[in-house]
């Protein structure tokens, strides 16, 4: 910022010391560190706050762009239908195939206590969506 050389800063002690005078010198540059450092100090809360609004500022257009390529991808890719939405597959008769091991779970929770407590079944919150239960016989004992 200022760029003050070998030579200035010895003229600027000189001057110093005639003015104030060498007794009293020490409390001089005390008070001239104190000032310094509270100029310091402000200065550098400034830069932190014109720091952080920028660093806000990037943010938003960041999450801007982000939205609108979002947005624009959305639209080139169609939405996949929910497993629930997609029709079972049909043989060549035209009927629906059936298949136990994905049939829809059941709405009653498991009977056996022994599956439920060691973990075996899986609960329905754990479940995603769209997926069918499978139901496994108990362990033997």
């Amino acid at each position: 910022m200022f760029d003050i050389g070998a030579s200035e800063l010895l003229l600027i002690v000189i001057v110093a010391v005639v003015v104030i005078g060498p007794k009293d010198m020490p409390l001089a540059m005390r008070t001239a560190g104190r000032w310094i450092g509270k100029m310091r100090k402000i200065s550098g809360h400034f830069r932190s706050g014109i720091d952080a609004m920028v660093r806000e500022a990037e943010l938003e257009e960041m999450e801007r762009k982000w939205r609108e390529q979002n947005e624009a991808i959305m639209k080139a890719n169609p939405v996949l239908p929910d497993l629930d939405q997609m029709s079972a597959p049909t043989d060549s008769a035209g009927l629906a195939e059936s298949h136990p091991a994905v049939d829809a779970p059941s709405a009653q929770p498991e009977a056996n206590p022994q599956t439920a407590a060691s973990g075996a079944g899986r609960s329905a919150e754990a479940k995603p969506s769209g997926q069918a239960e499978l139901h496994l016989p108990p362990p033997p004992p």
